[in-house]
């Protein structure tokens, strides 16, 4: 195929409306950038796992001044590479929500009211509830066999949890005897 005119004309039309565009694409140039770096600008970011389903996406978290400002996937994780499904994305409200709970809330068995409690409290009430229980149903023999264990008490973790932190709640729960323990990434 030759060089015709028509082809010179084509070329000398493409160049002319390329030059004359070309510095549109510079007026969004400063808003975008500071759009890009406001989110994060003054925040730290943080790495963690979306709490919602045993797929376990990662997240990353901004915070400025201890509230969180953003959410978004993580481009680096290996589960999600980014994206998120409808709950991930709605995850900034679950920290910045203010009907969230921010205090124990307790009810007495046969009490109508919640009673403001504090962790401390809370944390020695869970420990005697869990002593109670296991010294309550724990079986030493079945059958002429040890056994050494615990219906009475089940434990479920969930897709917050790390490996490390499933293997030692794993590992909690075998030492109190525990038999009925899942985990939600298993479903």
């Amino acid at each position: 195929m030759g060089f015709t005119r028509r082809n010179f004309m084509k070329i000398c039309g493409g160049v002319t409306a390329g030059a004359l565009l070309a510095p549109l694409g510079d007026l969004l140039g400063p808003s975008k950038a500071f759009a890009k770096s406001l989110k994060t600008k003054w925040g730290i970011e943080s790495t963690t796992i979306c709490p919602y389903c045993g797929v376990g996406c990662g997240i990353i978290v901004t915070a400025y001044k201890g509230r969180v400002t953003n959410t978004e996937g993580d481009p680096d994780h290996p589960v999600n590479e980014g994206s998120l499904c409808s709950k991930g994305n709605a995850l900034f409200q679950v920290a910045n929500n203010p009907r969230r709970l921010r205090t124990i809330q307790y009810r007495a068995p046969g009490s109508n009211q919640w009673e403001e409690k504090s962790w401390d409290w809370a944390m020695k009430k869970i420990a005697q509830n869990i002593k109670k229980t296991r010294d309550k149903t724990f079986e030493k023999k079945e059958g002429g066999k040890v056994v050494n264990r615990t219906k009475g008490m089940a434990v479920l973790g969930g897709a917050s949890l790390d490996s490390e932190e499933c293997y030692l709640l794993s590992k909690f729960s075998r030492s109190l005897g525990v038999v009925y323990l899942e985990h939600q990434a298993r479903i």
